[in-house]
């Protein structure tokens, strides 16, 4: 599984419509509201990095109201919980 955690900034005035449409897009399993430097972080779980791609270069580019992302590719998770079990796609 290919994790990632995607920052969004929004055009003005359109957070909420794109964290909605963000919330429906293939991949994207949680959207946030934040405060801060972006509007918005998105968290990506897909199969494999060929997925993980697809999504940040097709996928997010079609929604409409990003302005820009950032992606940070997850490496190695650090935590106690089964994040696999807790999250899986059922693949």
């Amino acid at each position: 599984m290919q994790n990632a955690v995607i920052l969004i900034n929004a055009e003005k005035g359109q957070v909420k419509a794109v964290a909605e449409r963000l919330a429906e897009v293939d991949g994207i399993s949680e959207v946030y509201s934040t405060c801060g430097r972006y509007d918005l972080v998105a968290i990506a779980r897909t199969r494999d990095f060929e997925s993980l791609a697809e999504l940040v270069t097709g996928r997010l580019n079609a929604v409409e109201g990003i302005a820009d992302t950032e992606t940070l590719n997850a490496m190695q998770v650090h935590s106690r919980h089964d994040l696999e079990t807790m999250f899986s796609l059922g693949w």
